[in-house]
């Protein structure tokens, strides 16, 4: 018996075929390009939370520490995206939608009361210092994410 694409179990995460037990990974195609980029980010912001709590924490505490939140997140999302299936979709979802709005409240914190923060954090200035990548790569996350709970329930409704 010949076994057609739709039997085929998927390991992108764009079919709707998901068989009960069975995570889809969400890394297939451009999910492997945010893995790469948040797994960057992870770096970026661990490394340099670390050096600089362990080596001047009492210069600027809020902002070192905001950067390690920071990497923590993107941490998460990394692992959920990775990890694949239903429940960490949502998860990845929910923690990028956080991470935005974290950018986005810390991005304006630093332009209204720059006072607090005497040394950068990666959310500072909506993530100038890293390229605004920390404000596009959740909203380009959530998309995807998306996009593929669309892709994915659109078959099951023809049937």
């Amino acid at each position: 018996m010949a076994v057609t694409s739709s039997e085929k179990p998927s390991g992108s995460g764009q079919s709707g075929t998901e068989k009960p037990g069975k995570r889809q990974r969400l890394i297939g195609g451009p999910g492997m390009l945010l893995v790469w980029l948040y797994g960057v980010m992870v770096v970026g912001a661990v490394s340099r939370s670390a050096v600089q709590i362990s080596t001047e924490f009492d210069k600027a505490p809020l902002a070192y520490s905001l950067s390690a939140v920071a990497g923590l997140v993107y941490a998460f999302i990394t692992y959920s995206l990775v990890r694949g299936g239903d429940t960490a979709r949502r998860a990845a979802f929910v923690c990028c939608a956080l991470e935005l709005l974290g950018v986005l409240v810390v991005g304006a914190w630093t332009l209204v009361e720059p006072s607090a923060f005497p040394d950068a954090t990666v959310w500072s200035d909506f993530g100038m210092g890293y390229l605004f990548i920390p404000v596009l790569l959740p909203l380009t996350a959530m998309y995807w994410l998306r996009k593929g709970v669309l892709r994915q329930q659109r078959p099951e409704a023809s049937n």
